[in-house]
């Protein structure tokens, strides 16, 4: 009959690798997990990035329209006429086609906009761009566009800009009876008129 005898040391010893072993384990776990969440990679920012511009009356009240487009830019191109060519019809930005979202009754020329979300359209020219109003929604560019979908269509003037737009550009300017939408990009500008109801 064999007789085992474990020293205090030899036992220390022991547990001492036990636990350096668990130590190495853990911290290799913890290098692999960061690494995993390191190598998460996120898409870079798109070449036409999405914002918005937002109408109110004034910095507290609630908004009155609200406009989301992709913003191209115009890298030493030329724009009207030749990227975005006169007399067709244009998702006015990039990507997906430009969704206006109306949040109270509003007039454009003699049409009453209903609350709710539609995309605009525009047909540039030299002189005057056609502003179209569509029902459809969620299209990307104007290869699904619909004429008999066309809430309103106005034409208002094109003018030229004072300095270059680099990227397009949309802002709301506030009206004593609505708001404006500036829509600029590269030498020229539009301004679309909605007027509020009484």
């Amino acid at each position: 009959m064999k007789i085992i005898v474990i020293t205090y040391r030899s036992f220390i010893i022991k547990r001492n690798t036990m636990k350096n072993t668990l130590a190495i384990f853990l911290t290799l776990t913890f290098f692999a997990i960061q690494l995993n969440i390191q190598a998460q990679e996120f898409p870079n920012i798109d070449a036409s990035p999405m914002d918005l511009a937002i109408a109110r009356a004034n910095k507290n009240s609630p908004p009155i329209a609200r406009v989301i487009y992709s913003r191209p830019q115009k890298k030493g191109r030329d724009i009207f006429g030749e990227l975005v060519p006169y007399n067709e019809v244009w998702r006015t930005g990039a990507n997906e086609a430009t969704e206006l979202t109306i949040y109270t009754p509003l007039l454009l020329g003699k049409t009453v906009l209903k609350p709710g979300t539609y995309t605009l359209f525009t047909i540039p020219n030299k002189d005057k761009w056609t502003i179209i109003i569509n029902s459809a929604t969620d299209i990307w560019g104007a290869f699904n566009y619909k004429k008999e979908m066309d809430v309103a269509r106005i034409k208002v003037s094109c003018m030229q800009a004072v300095a270059p737009i680099e990227t397009l550009s949309m802002i709301f300017r506030p009206e004593n009876d609505g708001t404006t939408l500036l829509i600029g990009w590269d030498d020229h500008y539009v301004e679309i008129p909605f007027k509020t109801l009484p």
